[in-house]
């Protein structure tokens, strides 16, 4: 029996922004990937793609698997960032992995409204799969509802991160951009009756 399951997450995340914009530190992809995930479970694959590891999947108490998912992630127009799975596979129970389908894609972009930075965006995610016989006389609408609450749990740490990481890591990077910036240096005057404008 084929089953699928959906489920989708937004954010709108204030964000108090420093004197270098949060415009700035989107349009650096890779910080982002690793700002909301485990650095020990991302690879880097290309320019744009990146292989994650997901926690441990535990279905209904009787399957225990784990998604790997090629992600691309990449930056548009107005600072947006973009993410698109490009493919993915299963460890822990190769009948699933044969016959399992991951899609998920997102978006993240930055607002102003009432002179306030607001980050918000939407996450969307679809699996399919074909049921292992011991679930056969499982009820269809049991299982949807039970791969629907995992779904929704699966985005709900990736919108934890956003929320709390990504913003957390913004403002230690933009406090880096700050010490790293040349100190100006005021140019002398002349003479001490005339100023040039300097």
């Amino acid at each position: 029996m084929y089953v699928s399951f959906s489920t989708s997450e937004s954010v709108h995340i204030p964000v108090d922004s420093k004197e270098t914009p949060i415009q700035h530190y989107l349009r650096q992809p890779k910080r982002l990937v690793k700002a909301i995930a485990d650095p020990q479970l991302v690879k880097q694959r290309g320019d744009d793609l990146y292989e994650l590891k997901m926690r441990p999947i535990n279905f209904m108490e009787i399957y225990h698997f784990q998604p790997i998912v090629l992600l691309k992630v990449w930056s548009g127009s107005n600072s947006s960032v973009y993410l698109k799975s490009e493919g993915c596979k299963i460890e822990g129970i190769d009948y699933i992995n044969e016959r399992f389908s991951l899609k998920l894609k997102g978006v993240l972009y930055p607002q102003e409204l009432n002179g306030i930075t607001i980050l918000k965006g939407q996450a969307d995610l679809n699996v399919g799969v074909e049921l292992p016989t011991a679930l056969m006389f499982t009820p269809k609408p049991f299982l949807e509802r039970a791969g629907g609450k995992l779904l929704k749990g699966v985005l709900s740490r990736i919108k934890h991160k956003l929320t709390t990481q990504l913003v957390h890591d913004y403002y230690i990077w933009a406090s880096q951009e700050i010490e790293s910036e040349p100190k100006s240096t005021t140019k002398p005057k002349l003479a001490p009756d005339l100023d040039l404008g300097y």
